[in-house]
């Protein structure tokens, strides 16, 4: 099964585990970059606002042909209790039919966004294989 990790960092911990993830399952890494980098002001401030409300904001194009995979990995960091925006524009990418795992990356390890994520997932015809909340290194 080809697998792909795709990850959203702001402050580099989503990406270290992306990268630890992605050697030990033998995947492909793809990053999602915003397609203008917020300071941290705008990012812990108007970011945690369109967290709370689901809003997603622009992206670069992802280096990986989506539909190549067979099974996706997508980490994410917790923004007032909430996917970052960037990574909420990245689930509006997936294609349909995909096996999605959810690896989510906070302060606490702990997350309540997993039924709005399976809802999001499922309304793309893809499968939610697992959620799990990580705490950030």
């Amino acid at each position: 099964m080809k697998t792909l990790v795709i990850f959203y960092s702001y402050s580099g911990n989503t990406k270290a585990i992306a990268k630890e993830l992605a050697t030990k399952e033998a995947a492909g890494l793809a990053e999602i970059k915003d397609t203008k980098r917020p300071g941290k002001l705008k990012a812990y401030t108007v970011g945690c606002i369109a967290a709370i409300r689901g809003k997603a904001w622009p992206i670069q194009p992802l280096e990986a042909v989506l539909p190549d995979y067979d099974r996706l990995m997508l980490l994410g960091p917790i923004w007032a209790s909430n996917p970052a925006p960037a990574f909420n524009a990245a689930l509006e990418l997936l294609p349909k039919g995909k096996s999605v795992a959810v690896k989510m990356v906070s302060g606490s390890g702990k997350s309540d966004c997993k039924e709005r994520l399976a809802t999001l997932i499922q309304a793309k015809s893809c499968t939610l294989e697992s959620f799990e909340d990580i705490k950030a290194l």
